[in-house]
């Protein structure tokens, strides 16, 4: 009996743990995964970029664990490649290596005073209410009255609502306690959304865009001549599907609706355009390009800017209009999607010949779309190409050793899942007093320290 495939899936989000799923369920050939983690802790988004008052979306993590606990899975945390290991000493570890790292990062504006203080990245503030231990040392000022945020999908408005939220609705999640105490107490009174196109062409789900009319502590406002459609969205609309249809009508709904006096405001905007962050030593307001929107190619409408400017106050901004992947050193890259250069989930080379042994799923393969379960069909796409490579015989041949082997001189203090599992054991068992999920560890040191004693035992 032949010895079984070793593959190694880099990242632990939906996409690494569907592909590692596929791959453990393989017979022929069998295979065993190993799947390594930068972070001491698995799961990707649905841990640190779900909004914590969704806890519903992250009861996925229970199907990850059912995943973790397959004969053939190890999960080695605390490991991140160009670091404690490069791409080609894994490459030549395994006999293949699956990429599911995500989009890490946010696309920006390209306008001026984009990098004022005061300028954020909407998936910085996800990050630091979530716990993630690289963003606990962000400072936000929510000193300000006034806060912009600029996009129209899900973690524009999970950025809105989570600012606007009160105690009451705060206390039951996960949200870090510092970020609790900060978001309370915050002057914020209105928290401005813009939107470059209009209310048919929003990307956000109706469940989403329907919450903000329960907020305990806000209003949502939207002028009813916002929401009055072009010839083009017209047509959009009416040949649209229903979760598009749904939104308008909700939107309709705030529109009618007269503020009841709450302590703050989520104001939505459609059809502008930021061209300049405005300010001296950090964000003072923002300049907004009044947009008409003409037919495209597809079908839909392009937003075009017209000489209609506006002078927003605020005092800050937080961009959420795509992310984009980062390029991992020994891995073909294309900078112009932020995704790696692949076939199907094969990587391919800069003259577009497929890597052997070499694979991709998930965002940083497709890009930043679809939901959680999207990964699902992508990453067992991947893994058939795998499996029929394996199969075909045109997988590289891999050199002896181990990952445990190539860590063994360096300073990386690998997390293996028994270590997560004292994490998560540490967190559940912090929360439960207070009727919470868990109260996150979110530093590199707690979270270290409490997954070595799971080594000491």
């Amino acid at each position: 009996m032949s010895a079984p495939l070793r593959a190694a899936v880099v990242g632990s989000g939906p996409a690494a743990f569907y592909a590692a799923a596929a791959l453990l369920a393989s017979e022929d050939p069998k295979v065993e995964v190993d799947m390594v983690e930068r972070l001491p802790t698995p799961w990707g988004l649905v841990r640190l970029g779900v909004a914590p008052d969704h806890p519903q979306l992250k009861t996925v993590s229970r199907a990850f664990e059912k995943i973790a606990a397959r004969p053939g899975f190890r999960f080695l945390g605390n490991v991140e490649i160009g670091r404690d290991v490069t791409h080609e000493e894994l490459a030549a570890l395994y006999d293949a290596v699956v990429y599911a790292v995500g989009s890490q990062a946010d696309r920006r504006l390209g306008i001026p005073g984009e990098d004022l203080p005061g300028s954020w990245a909407a998936t910085e503030l996800v990050a630091w209410y979530n716990g993630h231990p690289d963003h606990q040392h962000l400072d936000f000022d929510l000193s300000h009255e006034r806060a912009v945020v600029v996009g129209n999908g899900n973690v524009a408005l999970d950025v809105a609502r989570m600012l606007a939220l009160t105690r009451e609705e705060l206390a039951p999640t996960d949200t870090t306690d510092a970020a609790i105490e900060a978001i309370v107490s915050s002057r914020i009174r209105e928290i401005v959304v813009l939107g470059r196109r209009g209310p048919v062409q929003a990307a956000w789900t109706a469940t989403e865009l329907a919450e903000l009319g329960n907020l305990g502590g806000a209003d949502v406002v939207v002028d009813p001549a916002e929401l009055e459609l072009d010839p083009a969205s017209a047509a959009e609309l009416e040949a649209a599907p229903n979760v598009v249809q749904r939104n308008v009508e909700i939107l309709r709904d705030f529109a009618t609706r007269e503020p009841s006096g709450k302590p703050r405001t989520v104001r939505l905007r459609f059809r502008s355009s930021p061209v300049a962050i405005l300010g001296r030593e950090r964000v003072e307001g923002i300049e907004i390009a009044r947009n008409e929107l003409e037919p495209d190619e597809r079908g839909s409408v392009r937003a075009v800017a017209t000489d209609e400017r506006e002078a927003v106050s605020c005092g800050l901004v937080f961009r959420s209009v795509g992310y984009r992947g980062i390029a991992i050193p020994g891995v073909p890259f294309d900078e112009q999607s932020g995704t790696i250069p692949n076939s199907d989930g094969r990587v391919l080379d800069e003259r577009g010949a497929p890597i052997p042994g070499l694979y991709c799923a998930g965002w940083i393969k497709r890009g930043p779309t679809g939901v959680i379960g999207t990964n699902k069909k992508d990453a067992t796409e991947t893994v058939e190409r795998v499996l029929e490579d394996a199969r075909d015989g045109r997988l590289r041949a891999r050199a002896g050793g181990t990952i445990e082997e190539a860590l063994a001189d360096r300073e990386a203090v690998l997390v293996m899942y028994a270590g997560w599992e004292a994490i998560d054991a540490l967190e559940r068992s912090r929360g439960e007093p207070h009727g919470r999920p868990r109260v996150k560890l979110c530093t590199w040191d707690e979270l270290l320290a409490t997954a070595s004693i799971s080594s000491a035992n």
